[in-house]
């Protein structure tokens, strides 16, 4: 059960590391760590804006499912019922500590600054200045969503959940999910129309 990415690139599936994993091997586990563990680490630094609280989330997240590894149901993607843990595990420490939830800058966990990616307007300083100040407002525009529509915002664009991983880790009908976005993206473009023309 290995999954073609491209031309040269086979990998084992998920489920076939769950399934090794659960067998004993630990190798398995780690290479599903080493696959999720920046996607993870992203999505929660975004959602608590605390870097270092969501590196320890992070560890945290994957503890938990290794822990609770023979209770994952493959019917579901791994990747849904990880970002569920790394959530409530998220949401759980906004309540205990009452951090803000607004940031979206963060650094990765190679202490790389992670910022939205925006397209080249050219190689020109004027243009890289213009993109710079447009990923600016954005993420002002972002933050300042209602905390239904920014969660899922950062979900799709950032932890890069597909719009079925969000429902089912949301508990939605993945036409709400869809809706929603669709509304998020309309205050956004709204929001933003004067700087995008």
């Amino acid at each position: 059960m290995r999954r073609v990415v491209g031309e040269h690139d086979l990998r084992p599936a998920d489920e076939e590391l769950v399934e090794l994993a659960l067998a004993g091997d630990r190798d398995a586990f780690g290479l599903l760590v080493k696959r999720y563990q920046r996607r993870i680490t992203a999505f929660l630094s975004r959602f608590v804006s605390d870097f270092e609280v969501a590196r320890e989330l992070s560890q945290e997240t994957f503890l938990r499912a290794w822990n609770a590894l023979e209770r994952f149901d493959p019917r579901y993607r791994f990747s849904t019922w990880l970002f569920r843990i790394a959530h409530n595990l998220g949401i759980d420490a906004l309540r205990r500590r009452e951090l803000p939830t607004r940031s979206l800058e963060s650094e990765s966990a190679e202490g790389q600054r992670l910022e939205l990616a925006l397209p080249d307007g050219g190689k020109d300083p004027l243009g890289r200045l213009e993109n710079r100040e447009l990923a600016r407002d954005l993420k002002r525009e972002i933050d300042a969503l209602r905390d239904e529509y920014r969660e899922l915002v950062l979900l799709r664009h950032f932890a890069g959940l597909s719009y079925q991983e969000i429902a089912e880790l949301k508990n939605m009908p993945l036409g709400t999910v869809k809706n929603k976005l669709f509304r998020a993206h309309s205050v956004l473009r709204k929001a933003l129309a004067g700087r995008l023309g």
